[in-house]
């Protein structure tokens, strides 16, 4: 099936169209062959296939494929037509009347769609998708058909997407090591007291013991990776506007990972004693009532760290001298709603990370992505010395702006880094514990930062996540200091106690 648009309109006029009969038709003959068909490869622009007069109004039955598509075809026609019927026949088009929009999607794949704006029907056929749109000349300007057309696009992919082999490719692997502990690392800690379950789903409270780890971990980054490679450390907001992600793309689907923030509709208390007094009487937190108090949600927690960097440099040009820009964040946690993924302290609701962020030119870029994973590796063979792997991987929201494949010489992409899960068996998971991201002109141009030389600015990122780090290092190693690398016990000293509880 090719893509196919139909659409059976009409003009709405000031006056009876009968006079200008054959001059409307002759008219459209004329269009079928010439401004019907500029922009398209031959035989492939729009065509007016049917007309027809009445009263007040002039239908029209319109057909194309991919280019020239029916509703460019309608209004391209509607403003040559005007110039007709005005001119000669002093008669007006009030504007366009859309009886049947119908869409032709090609898709080897079934989609399950709930509802989207102006589609009125959505229905899969043997070989595509057939929609009907509900809509008008207002939203044909606007170019909603072409969004709706990207979005059935994006969620084909989508579903295609998980399938592709080439969207992980094995870089590098280190040697197979000997595991002599062969726990779940969460319920060691449990057991022996260095962590705690928060209130929240998702969320831990840290012991001395945990903590002293975690620490350790920032340390080696500053002291092996940040400090040597000329990163200065910022704050990031931890609080993000609708308008951040949606310069960033993430606004495209984070929905449904994120925590949202909204603010009270008002600070006066008189507004909020009903909700005071129902805590005081009942004990109890009154969520509906609070619900109708609070205004719409302004945003959402972090959820990646790095888009309200961009906030800082947004609409600015960069004196050549300026880049690359090395700057890293480490202020607060980042939060993402797991849903039924929670797991142990690997996967979770609310996460300590460091967020290590560079923009420059594209040879700048690549260059301090290729520095850090020479760090990393350091890190992880010779302090760490864990068992681990790399791969070149295509992240979705990085599918999503057209930047697939892992072909050679296409540097844009993730590199993720993996490492085993001894407790899970000797062919069980691998968790990802970091990654080194060359994210191309996504974030440059989304928040129109320039340099000086008109020379193209990309950036690239790196999330050093703690709870990760320790899910693998001490699923590898153990809760015991004898048996952790000497390079690593070096820089951990003596462990503090734990607080004991009768």
């Amino acid at each position: 099936m090719e893509l196919q648009f139909n659409l059976k309109a009409y003009y709405k006029t000031s006056a009876d169209s009968a006079p200008a009969k054959e001059a409307v038709a002759a008219f459209f003959d004329e269009a079928n062959r010439t401004i019907l068909t500029k922009g398209a490869p031959e035989g492939q622009g729009a065509k007016v296939s049917g007309w027809e007069f009445g009263a007040d109004r002039i239908k029209f039955v319109l057909e194309s494929g991919r280019y020239v598509r029916v509703h460019d075809a309608a209004l391209r026609l509607k403003k040559q037509l005007a110039g007709i019927l005005g001119k000669e026949y002093k008669i007006g088009i009030r504007g366009i009347e859309v009886e049947e929009f119908e869409i032709l999607l090609p898709s080897e794949k079934e989609l399950k769609v709930g509802k989207i704006p102006y589609v009125k029907c959505m229905e899969n056929i043997p070989g595509g998708i057939r929609l009907l749109l509900e809509l008008g000349e207002a939203e044909m300007k606007n170019r909603v058909p072409d969004r709706i057309l990207t979005l059935l696009e994006d969620k084909i992919e989508a579903a295609q997407y998980g399938a592709k082999a080439e969207h992980w490719n094995l870089l590098w692997q280190s040697e197979p090591k000997e595991h002599s502990f062969k726990e779940d690392p969460t319920q060691a800690m449990l057991k022996e007291g260095w962590l705690k379950r928060g209130a929240s789903r998702g969320q831990w409270i840290h012991g001395p013991q945990s903590t002293r780890i975690f620490r350790t971990f920032e340390k080696i980054v500053l002291e092996e990776l940040l400090e040597p490679l000329g990163y200065r450390e910022m704050i990031f907001p931890k609080l993000v506007p609708w308008e951040v992600w949606t310069k960033s793309g993430h606004a495209k689907g984070v929905y449904p990972e994120i925590y949202y923030v909204c603010p009270p509709a008002t600070r006066d208390p008189e507004y909020w004693e009903e909700v005071i007094d129902y805590y005081k009487v009942t004990h109890e937190v009154p969520t509906s009532l609070i619900k109708e108090k609070i205004g719409d949600p302004i945003g959402g927690m972090c959820y990646a760290q790095c888009p309200p960097f961009w906030v800082y440099v947004a609409g600015e040009t960069l004196p050549n001298e300026e880049v690359p820009i090395r700057v890293f964040d480490r202020s607060g946690t980042s939060h993402r709603y797991e849903s039924g993924g929670i797991h142990g302290i690997e996967r979770v609701d609310e996460f300590h990370r460091i967020e290590i962020l560079w923009l420059g030119t594209k040879e700048q870029v690549v260059k301090a992505a290729n520095e850090l994973h020479e760090r990393y590796m350091h890190i992880f063979n010779d302090i760490l010395d864990i068992e681990w792997r790399k791969a070149k991987v295509t992240p979705w929201f990085m599918a999503q702006e057209g930047l697939l494949g892992l072909a050679e010489g296409n540097v844009v992409g993730t590199t993720d880094y993996e490492a085993c899960l001894p407790y899970r068996g000797a062919d069980g998971e691998w968790l990802e514990f970091q990654n080194v991201s060359i994210n191309g002109d996504k974030y440059p141009k989304g928040f129109n930062v320039k340099l000086q030389s008109g020379e193209e600015i990309w950036s690239g990122c790196s999330g050093v996540g703690l709870e990760r780090w320790a899910a693998v290092f001490l699923a590898q190693k153990g809760l015991e200091p004898k048996n952790w690398p000497e390079e690593f016990r070096k820089r951990v000293g003596k462990m503090p106690k734990g607080i004991r509880f009768l």
